[in-house]
């Protein structure tokens, strides 16, 4: 059999490719090197009996507002969305936490010195939410659909984040903008870091920050039910390592990094466009710790226990420090630490009376030394006696993420790094994203436009390209 498509990785952008084929009625097989499928989204009990874990993404402030997740009957098949009583706290030395509210003005009503300007940059964001994420999460080139909303929105987005953290004019409002932007890997004085605080506070307030009920697990296992139901099939335990090894196909989509697509299609690929592709970099990694807890993280402020997501890393000038050391390849003393509570609404993640807690620490790519101690330090900074709470815990180092996967390459979980103009045009400078030069062969992962996060839009894309091309 000639399958119309060959997709190579069960991540959620592997599935959004195969299930936007298969909804277009071509045939689809799935190919998946591990035991399960999942990719960026498994769970499973890392520490104790009893206590699930998301080994990788954990919460989904992009999974509940994607196009493409909204578009397909994933709650027909297990998954279903949880949110936790508060979407964020950030806590800081010496004042109350700062906390993301579903309202605008109530977030910005707790910044003393902060409240007109952060309604003044949240506000007009939030508005047109809808216009500005459906722009924001398709290819680079697309004409967009509501250019004066995007167009509003850049201007709110070009800047770094340090310069809109500065403009806010509150300690708290800044920090909490300085956490969130954060997710961008990168120095919070480089352009367009201001992008990421703006989009995730966005999301906050018009959808949530949810976790998936059960464990992260479930958003793959729904997509891979949903793609059976369309007649797609799904191949575990097979590991690909050359084009010889895979199906007869027109077409194949790697769910992979760049240098995997170069490695596994050497022979279909031009010499020149290989190593462009091997050029491609990494950014930093994380450091990630799971914990089995003895009952709820004990911190000193109220929000933070009951908000599902805490930012641990003080005020602005502490995390663009932090930032900016782990840039030049230094573990800083004190690094920006993201810390996940998903039992205190998903009471299956743990046994009765007891707690999971998720956490990574930015640290460089590669890194090869112990930052377990420096990430315990931060969350005792806010939380004292926490380290007395543990009952067990599981370390994954830069180097374990990319054993467990080698999409992470030196434990970059982001798809790589977003300095220059990787952040817009990826993997290479070429203006068309996921096409190689061969017209067979496709790129459909994180490392293509719009990059990370459990959104599926990378996979989308490049599916709805191929529909226009050589599957027309």
């Amino acid at each position: 059999m000639t399958h119309d498509a060959v997709v190579i990785g069960a991540g959620p952008n592997g599935f959004a490719a195969a299930i936007t084929l298969a909804q277009a009625g071509r045939s689809v097989v799935v190919l998946e090197a591990a035991d399960t499928v999942g990719g960026g989204t498994r769970s499973a009990p890392l520490t104790l009996p009893g206590f699930t874990h998301d080994v990788c993404s954990a919460v989904h402030p992009f999974g509940i507002v994607s196009p493409f997740l909204s578009s397909i009957p994933a709650a027909d098949h297990g998954l279903r969305w949880l949110h936790p009583e508060l979407a964020l706290a950030h806590p800081i030395d010496g004042r109350p936490a700062a906390v993301l509210h579903h309202s605008v003005t109530e977030t910005a009503d707790q910044f003393e010195h902060g409240r007109r300007r952060y309604r003044r940059l949240l506000g007009p964001i939030v508005d047109r939410w809808e216009s500005i994420v459906e722009s924001v999460l398709q290819p680079v080139l697309s004409p967009p659909r509501h250019p004066i909303a995007l167009g509003r929105f850049g201007l709110r987005a070009l800047p770094p984040a340090t310069l809109v953290g500065r403009y806010l004019g509150d300690e708290s409002a800044s920090a909490m903008f300085a956490g969130c932007a954060a997710h961008a890997f990168l120095p919070l004085s480089h352009p367009l870091t201001a992008s990421f605080g703006a989009v995730l506070l966005a999301s906050g307030h018009t959808a949530g920050w949810p976790f998936a009920a059960g464990g992260s697990q479930a958003i793959a296992d729904s997509m891979a039910a949903y793609l059976r139901s369309l007649g797609g099939e799904i191949r575990t335990a097979t590991k690909v390592t050359s084009l010889t090894e895979v199906p007869a196909h027109r077409v194949v989509l790697f769910d992979t990094d760049p240098h995997q697509l170069a490695s596994i299609a050497s022979r279909g690929l031009p010499s020149r466009y290989r190593r462009r592709l091997t050029r491609y970099r990494s950014g930093p990694a994380a450091w990630k710790v799971d914990y089995a807890l003895d009952g709820p993280v004990p911190w000193s402020d109220e929000a933070c226990r009951r908000a599902g997501t805490v930012h641990i890393g003080g005020t602005l000038a502490e995390i663009a420090a932090a930032e900016a050391d782990v840039d030049r390849g230094r573990m800083p003393e004190r690094p920006f630490v993201l810390a996940v509570q998903q039992s205190l609404v998903d009471p299956s993640r743990a046994p009765a009376g007891k707690h999971t807690l998720w956490t990574y620490a930015h640290v460089p790519n590669g890194y090869g030394g112990d930052a377990t101690d420096a990430l315990e330090r931060q969350i005792e900074r806010f939380a004292p006696g926490f380290r007395d709470l543990v009952l067990a815990r599981n370390v994954i180092t830069p180097s374990g993420f990319e054993a467990y996967n080698s999409n992470n390459r030196g434990g970059d979980i982001a798809g790589g790094s977003h300095r220059g103009t990787q952040l817009v045009f990826r993997p290479t400078r070429a203006l068309r994203s996921y096409r190689t030069p061969n017209p067979a062969l496709w790129l459909c992962s994180a490392s293509t436009p719009p990059g990370g996060g459990v959104h599926g839009m990378c996979g989308h894309n490049a599916a709805r390209a191929v529909l226009r091309g050589p599957l027309a």
